[in-house]
């Protein structure tokens, strides 16, 4: 009896030892052996000495389900379709034997909600559908999710935006067709393959191919439909969109016949002369590229402007004296030409250099500056190259060949900024006209008031040439010449003179 007591305190301490967590050294006294307490009886199994058996037990038991919704689905698909089996008869038989309280449907209802996995409710029809393993469910027109988000069925795709039902070209309806042969007998890898209503195209590709295919097809015909409308507009009013007048309007013909530039390129620069137009409006009102329209501008203007110089004609004295104003007969019936300088401005340069050169102190701002002369009638006879505009005017006269065409005994009339040329006119024979100079502190006389009067009503006549030289709004004042364009500046200008002189007198 002391020997079963003294073994069992023994137990005891080694219990206690153990689950007050000592080493194992501590734990078990010698001559003992671990074995299982009788305290522990009612103890659970740990989950490591059932590891095996349990995951063969789950894959039993998912067999058992399995098997179990397959058979009362079959069950329900004979009781829909009227199909008379043995188990059918049964089940009609427990639902006619269910008492009145109880609503006969709820064997039925429990057959159809047994299955919590499956997500929609499935249409039976004669041919059964087992669920696969891959495939979690099967999608029809007449699926109902339990989902509260709708889904579309008749398209697939997730895009938020809306896509349009493509409307078939009856133009490209013969390139569409064959597209459309191509298209259905290659066989799709997807699984989930949409074909829209457009009679086997899908939606998005139709859309893609039918906005190139309208574009290629119908990109020449625009092009050629705004190139006839912009040839009318010109053609009914030419001097309103290229400056010649609609009497004068068979130039157009001789340039093309002597030079055999396109008509519709002579006009391309003519209009752009006239209106300034970007390169872009010409773009699409001649159908052609922006770079395209530009090299042609580039090109074409030094190649009109040979063609157009010649009706920038200096006259003979004689001639001048006969087409005189009236204005001009009586004391000033010498004088053969009006002169004056005309500023264009230019885009600042990037060089510094170019900067200085070119900045007028008058305009505040970097021109180009002409000198240009015309006749009593208001005819332009003469137009000089392009200088910078810090030049003064009197270096431009000097420097151009303005002096070479001039006649003895002729009069030149001018402001007072060209009073330093009054030398070099003098040993040419020629007499200089311009109004009294002022003096500091010192008044005009009334003669010298009454010729200043004189001569600044002459004098205006070139301020109305460069106010028609200015209609043309590539040289309209603030329209600044980009950078590119300063090389056939000066061609531009003698395309503009020669279009006025053949405009109507100033005078008449």
């Amino acid at each position: 009896m002391c020997e079963d007591h003294f073994d069992m305190e023994k137990d005891i301490a080694n219990y206690m030892k153990f689950k007050m967590g000592f080493s194992k050294k501590l734990l078990l006294a010698e001559g003992t052996l671990p074995s299982k307490f009788s305290c522990q009886e009612d103890r659970k199994k740990r989950l490591c000495d059932v590891g095996t058996s349990r995951a063969a037990f789950v894959k039993r038991q998912k067999k058992d389900l399995l098997e179990e919704c397959q058979k009362e689905t079959q069950l329900q698909q004979e009781i829909e379709i009227g199909v008379e089996s043995d188990d059918n008869i049964m089940i009609m038989k427990t639902i006619a034997e269910l008492p009145k309280t109880q609503d006969k449907d709820t064997l039925t209802d429990s057959i159809t909600t047994s299955e919590k996995s499956v997500q929609i409710t499935m249409k039976m029809t004669p041919k059964i559908h087992y669920r696969s393993k891959s495939v979690q469910t099967v999608f029809s027109e007449k699926d109902k999710s339990t989902s509260p988000i709708k889904v579309l069925t008749k398209c697939i795709s997730t895009s938020p935006f809306k896509i349009e039902p493509f409307v078939q070209n009856p133009s490209t309806s013969g390139v569409v067709r064959a597209f459309k042969k191509n298209i259905l007998s290659e066989e799709s890898d997807s699984d989930f393959s949409y074909i829209a209503d457009t009679g086997g195209i899908s939606t998005t590709t139709a859309l893609s191919y039918s906005d190139s295919n309208v574009t290629e097809a119908n990109m020449g015909i625009e092009k050629l439909q705004s190139l006839k409308n912009t040839l009318r507009v010109i053609h009914r009013k030419p001097l309103m969109y290229v400056g010649i007048p609609r009497e004068c309007y068979f130039i157009i013909d001789l340039i093309h016949k002597h030079t055999n530039i396109k008509i519709e390129y002579i006009l391309l620069s003519l209009k752009k002369i006239r209106l300034n137009s970007t390169f872009s409006e010409i773009e699409d009102d001649f159908g052609l590229s922006l770079s395209y329209a530009s090299k042609l501008f580039l090109k074409n203007i030094p190649i009109i402007a040979s063609v157009l110089r010649p009706f920038i004609v200096s006259l003979d004295k004689n001639l001048i004296k006969r087409n005189l104003p009236v204005a001009f007969r009586y004391n000033y019936y010498n004088v053969s030409c009006i002169i004056d300088c005309l500023e264009i401005d230019i885009q600042k340069p990037s060089k510094a250099l170019h900067q200085a050169l070119t900045w007028s102190e008058y305009k505040k701002g970097n021109t180009v500056k002409y000198l240009i002369s015309c006749t009593p009638n208001g005819l332009v006879n003469y137009i000089s190259p392009g200088f910078g505009g810090r030049t003064s005017d009197v270096i431009i006269v000097e420097n151009c060949d303005f002096l070479n065409g001039l006649q003895q005994g002729t009069f030149i009339l001018a402001d007072r900024g060209f009073k330093h040329i009054e030398q070099i006119l003098n040993e040419k024979g020629v007499g200089l006209l311009r109004p009294p100079t002022v003096k500091a502190g010192t008044k005009l006389s009334k003669a010298e008031v009454r010729q200043t009067k004189i001569i600044a009503s002459l004098r205006i006549h070139i301020e109305r040439v460069i106010r028609r030289l200015r209609e043309f709004y590539m040289l309209k004042q603030h329209s600044v010449i980009n950078s590119n364009l300063l090389r056939v500046l000066d061609d531009v200008i003698v395309i503009a003179c020669a279009l006025i002189n053949l405009q109507d007198s100033l005078i008449k």
